[in-house]
């Protein structure tokens, strides 16, 4: 199916017409799922060559972000940041009454004028940020916190449970958004710890696997240190999540904790990392390539 078939989605008795505005490293496999789970899904992405995949996939690949939410009874927003929705957001205009379920990390900040906005549009709006990445999310395993009224929360169910293993609910919009911060400053933590430990060894002519065996087993290790510690040590960084958006999101946290009057020491520490790891050119390489910041450039 492509845009240039009849615009109007056929909806098979009690199934959703779903948008995804966004089909990235997360949105693409998202709408997959969705569609999989036998909704009518209409994708749309700026770079039109990452969206046209998913027509294989049984979603219609819309030519534009306006006739990609005409009409549709939820809208899934995946892009970049706060900034990108907005502006997204500002010109279209989805069917009065649908759901808007806005799954990208945006801060807590954003999410106030993006609910501001759901308003004017007269849509009902859900604050619904996902923990997980590529694989996670390819599976249909993300955990979705999803934060709004229980009305919209229900009508969006179909989708949550098509894209997550989880969902934690919640009724404030924004406690979502806040609780993603609190998880993904730990994500951080624990991504730049890993790669600045395993540096620290190379310097140091030690075995970097003769600390990850130390550990192993006790109240030291994580599952997560060894699935990045295994991308750094195997030198394959596709992206799970890019070190572009964990910059990004290392910013939101240490923002978002200087509005509250805390000290975000490691998130300021790992958005630096990350920010130097760009610099050097591992942007679009998977987060464990902040490893790279331990050491001068190359």
């Amino acid at each position: 199916m492509n845009a240039t078939e009849p615009s109007s989605m056929s909806s098979p008795a009690g199934q959703p017409r779903v948008a995804v505005l966004g089909t990235g490293i997360m949105g693409a496999p998202m709408a997959r799922n969705i569609a999989a789970a036998g909704m009518p899904v209409r994708v749309w992405n700026r770079t039109a060559a990452k969206a046209r995949p998913l027509a294989e996939d049984g979603c219609t690949v819309a030519d534009s972000a306006a006739d990609a939410v005409a009409d549709a009874d939820i809208v899934v927003t995946m892009l970049t940041d706060g900034d990108t929705v907005a502006s997204l957001m500002a010109g279209l205009t989805p069917p009065r009454g649908a759901v808007w379920v806005q799954t990208t990390t945006v801060g807590a900040e954003a999410i106030e004028g993006l609910a501001a906005r759901a308003a004017q549009l007269e849509l009902e709006f859900v604050d619904a940020p996902v923990l997980g990445t590529r694989a996670p999310a390819e599976q249909g395993a993300l955990t979705v916190l999803a934060a709004g009224p229980q009305g919209a929360r229900e009508r969006a169910a179909p989708v949550f449970d098509a894209i997550g293993a989880r969902t934690v609910g919640m009724d404030a919009i924004g406690a979502a958004s806040r609780l993603k911060l609190v998880a993904n400053s730990w994500v951080l933590a624990l991504t730049s710890a890993t790669g600045e430990a395993l540096a620290l060894a190379e310097a140091l002519g030690t075995d970097p696997r003769a600390f990850l065996d130390l550990v192993s087993g006790g109240p030291l290790d994580s599952g997560y240190l060894h699935a990045k510690a295994e991308v750094i040590l195997g030198g394959d960084y596709t992206p799970s999540f890019s070190v572009t958006n964990a910059a990004k999101d290392a910013r939101l946290v240490r923002e978002a904790a200087e509005q509250a009057g805390v000290r975000a020491d490691l998130a300021a520490a790992s958005e630096n990392r990350m920010l130097r790891a760009a610099q050097a050119g591992h942007g679009e390489e998977d987060m464990a390539a902040g490893y790279y910041a331990s050491f001068p450039p190359r």
